[in-house]
């Protein structure tokens, strides 16, 4: 969580030194979220990240400079300069890439849960969904036909209480997504999104609930957007005492403060791991800067299909 939280930071001054293309969408107070769900996958499942689960694809195995390179269109990064934030993946990292359209990858996601039953494959698909992704079509279609089917398949409502500037109560009626569940009987259930060990424990049992044939599970994890929709969004739509209130549940601080607190970890080595984060980045940073952009001759290939 430290060093995903470090990256969104390092991706701020990139943005706002002009070396990001395109916008940058923040996962600042969620990032137990990402990690503690990322965490209860093991090696063979797919993950469908989107554009706050930065922690996610860290815990799969990408490096910083992955995400640097990516978000500033370098040829090193791994969509080659071809896409922005992201909006890229690696099935050999068991990461399926990120789609732009709310609630498309549900759908997705649940047909490669699919396969993973046609072809007797031990494997789980799990993905994301934002509050106001939830009331999209491909939400409920792609909900529908995993429960239907009884297949592998977790879905994460990361609900941050606002879908760009519209708040949760002016989105639906009732407000608490995981009832939306019993519609399709399967198991719903609404956690704190900043505690990451409950995440964590809630979406490993829904995970091998799945593996062994139990179906699908939906899990509202409720947590807050520390920043506007994306960088350029001052959010000033957000009541301050809102802001306050949630800043008070940091996922970081609290879990930090559980470490210290069953001495599982001190202070010096809380202030080791940070000091450890800046010099990693600092050589991400200066890796991706370095990092060519481009060659135009190379943009077609992994494009259309050969």
């Amino acid at each position: 969580m430290r060093l995903n939280r470090a990256v969104d930071e390092r991706l701020g001054h990139l943005y706002r030194q002009g070396k990001v293309v395109g916008g940058l969408y923040s996962s600042l107070g969620q990032e137990a979220i990402s990690v503690g769900t990322a965490y209860a996958l093991e090696k063979q499942d797919i993950l469908g990240p989107m554009i706050r689960n930065l922690g996610s694809t860290l815990v799969r195995g990408f490096k910083p400079r992955d995400i640097f390179c990516q978000y500033m269109a370098r040829a090193a990064g791994p969509t080659h300069g071809r896409d922005c934030n992201l909006h890229f993946g690696d099935l050999n990292r068991g990461v399926m890439s990120c789609i732009s359209m709310l609630g498309a990858l549900i759908p997705v996601m649940s047909g490669i849960a699919l396969s993973s039953v046609l072809r007797k494959e031990n494997r789980v698909a799990l993905t994301y969904i934002g509050d106001g992704g939830t009331r999209v079509g491909d939400f409920h279609e792609g909900l529908n036909f995993a429960a239907t089917l009884n297949l592998p398949l977790v879905v994460i409502v990361e609900n941050n209480q606002y879908a760009y500037s519209t708040p949760v109560s002016h989105q639906m009626r009732n407000t608490r997504i995981s009832d939306f569940a019993a519609a399709y009987g399967i198991p719903g259930e609404t956690i704190d999104g900043n505690d990451v060990l409950k995440v964590y424990s809630t979406t490993k049992k829904a995970v091998e609930r799945a593996r062994k044939g139990g179906g699908p599970s939906l899990i509202e994890c409720e947590t807050f957007r520390m920043k506007g929709h994306a960088e350029h969004d001052d959010a000033k739509y957000v009541p301050s005492q809102l802001v306050a209130e949630w800043r008070k549940k940091d996922p970081l601080a609290r879990f930090e403060k559980y470490l210290q607190e069953n001495g599982l970890m001190t202070p010096t080595e809380q202030q080791t791991v940070i000091a450890r984060i800046t010099r990693e980045l600092d050589d991400e940073v200066a890796f991706a800067e370095a990092s060519p952009l481009p060659d135009e001759h190379t943009e077609l290939p992994g494009v259309y299909a050969d």
